[in-house]
């Protein structure tokens, strides 16, 4: 489970990152707080 979690934060930084690049800070900055959130903190959530 902690795999998963893991791989859908990388994608959704990846993406946050892409939005940042592209001049939307805001989108890309809630992503990366919910990548942050799925990645590590659902990982203590459901680990």
């Amino acid at each position: 489970m902690g795999t998963i979690l893991f791989i859908i934060a990388v994608i959704i930084a990846i993406y946050g990152i892409i939005r940042i690049i592209q001049g939307d800070i805001l989108w890309g900055i809630v992503l990366l707080v919910v990548a942050a959130l799925v990645g590590p903190g659902g990982y203590s959530i459901f680990g």
